[in-house]
């Protein structure tokens, strides 16, 4: 290696070498703080009935889940997601915030949010839910029904009493 003190065909060398200091190992990245961990498994929170799995009665909860087993039943997890994945096998009634089609589903669906039916996917049964996808490839055999979560809130029901006293 060239040194700016070496020149063509004669070598010098410095009378005073200074010592390299030697390298340092990298410090390892600080840890998170308690409270963003705690945070980040909140939002990742999902469980997961495996392929291997068959469950039949009525699962409720308050995490997301993702099935590749086989459920008959019912299941309630408002406010969370529902995934069913490319080997699930679902005969039931769910009610969620949004629910994920990859596999086969047998059953109304009830959601806040949205419900997707991907290409892989299959669903017999009725949709009540503010946005719907549909991929091509998919199947779907059943009703539609768009609810705008807004009006659910601001409408308040008509009765006699309110006719009446107008």
């Amino acid at each position: 290696m060239w040194k700016p003190t070496q020149t063509t065909g004669t070598t010098t060398t410095n009378s005073n070498p200074t010592p390299e200091p030697p390298p340092r190992p990298a410090a390892p990245p600080p840890a998170p703080e308690p409270a963003a961990r705690v945070q980040q498994a909140a939002s990742n929170e999902q469980a997961t009935i495996g392929k291997g799995l068959f469950i039949k009665g009525e699962i409720s909860g308050s995490e997301s889940l993702l099935v590749d087993g086989k459920i008959e039943g019912s299941i309630n997890l408002p406010g969370n997601r529902v995934t069913v994945g490319r080997n699930g096998q679902v005969a039931a009634n769910i009610t969620a915030r949004e629910v994920v089609i990859l596999g086969k589903i047998r059953g109304n669906i009830s959601a806040t949010d949205r419900v997707d039916i991907r290409a892989e996917g299959a669903l017999n049964g009725d949709v009540a839910a503010a946005r719907i996808s549909i991929e091509d490839g998919a199947y779907f055999k059943g009703g539609i029904d768009i609810r705008k979560p807004d009006l659910k809130q601001a409408a308040a029901p008509v009765t006699a009493e309110t006719v009446k006293a107008g």
